[in-house]
């Protein structure tokens, strides 16, 4: 018997189906369900009511559930006691390539301290390949990437889908392309441009955008913060995923708006990475858990505002 084989099924109990339970612990259903099928051999109880339309915990599962809910509290207490740092108060990383700072990245760690008010969350703002060195050796403890369709997830690491977009125009309120429902790819050869510097995904789309013949007069810089500040200042125009854009302070200030693309339907993900482990530690899980959890509640609401 392994100590992640009940949290994955307290996971199925809390979250009410596998599907969501393997979404908050990040790992694949089918590897969820087995877990849970070798804990049931090794009891010989049937422990989840497997049905066409999902599974739940049975009722041999429910009466065992108290049993193993006081070993878990035990598991946390041991941990505790020796100091171990999943449980006690240390520092998670999450690197992050600045995308959707404010509209999701800050709120899930509002949203975690309140459970975990011993832990500090560092910050660390940088390209995607130092993001994925990071997590490879052992540096950062979660990471946020940009990809477009086609990119795969590096060798050793697990993506959740966290939000989906396309890329727009950021431009200062006022700005003459902002009367325009949709911008031409082409219009922009016309206005002092702010770039993503090389490493960024934003570059790699820009380039292709212009065929590799960028504007005329090009700013370069790193990340989408800076990127927003330059074009709040007036002095230039750049190309962002939406949901880096429509939550940011700058835009609820009414600074700065943006635009779609014309002729353009790229798609763009926002990516959690983090490490292929057998046990995640709580802290990191909950992180990834409230990243998730602000995921979903955007997506609904997007949906929600483009029916009505």
């Amino acid at each position: 018997m392994r100590i992640e084989q009940l949290e994955y099924l307290a996971a199925v109990t809390q979250h009410g189906s596998l599907r969501r339970a393997s979404e908050r612990l990040h790992i694949s259903q089918p590897a969820l369900s087995e877990a849970v099928s070798k804990l049931e051999r090794e009891l010989g109880v049937i422990l989840l009511d497997r049905r066409r339309t999902g599974a739940r915990i049975s009722r041999q599962g429910r009466d065992l559930l108290q049993n193993m809910v006081e070993v878990l509290e035990a598991v946390d207490r041991l941990r505790t006691a020796a100091g171990d740092q999943s449980t006690a108060a240390r520092t998670l990383r999450i690197g992050t390539v600045n995308a959707a700072t404010s509209t999701l990245l800050v709120p899930a760690i509002r949203d975690f301290r309140a459970g975990h008010p011993g832990t500090t969350v560092e910050v660390v703002n940088t390209q995607q390949a130092e993001i994925v060195q990071g997590l490879t050796e052992d540096g950062l403890d979660l990471g946020l990437v940009n990809v477009l369709p086609g990119d795969d997830v590096p060798p050793g690491l697990a993506a959740s889908e966290l939000v989906h977009g396309r890329p727009v125009v950021v431009l200062p309120t006022g700005h003459p392309l902002a009367d325009l429902d949709e911008v031409p790819a082409e219009r922009l050869r016309d206005e002092p441009f702010v770039a993503m510097r090389a490493g960024y995904l934003m570059h790699r789309f820009v380039h292709r955008l212009f065929a590799g013949e960028t504007p005329r007069m090009t700013y370069s810089t790193d990340g989408a913060e800076m990127g927003k500040q330059m074009v709040a200042e007036g002095l230039g125009v750049t190309v962002l995923p939406d949901f880096s854009v429509e939550h940011d302070p700058l835009a609820r200030a009414g600074v700065i708006t943006h635009r779609p693309l014309a002729e353009d339907s790229t798609s763009v993900t926002l990516l959690l990475l983090h490490r292929r482990v057998e046990h995640v530690p709580p802290a990191i899980r909950d992180l990834a858990a409230a990243l998730v959890e602000r995921g979903r509640a955007y997506g609904e609401s997007r949906s929600a505002a483009q029916r009505g």
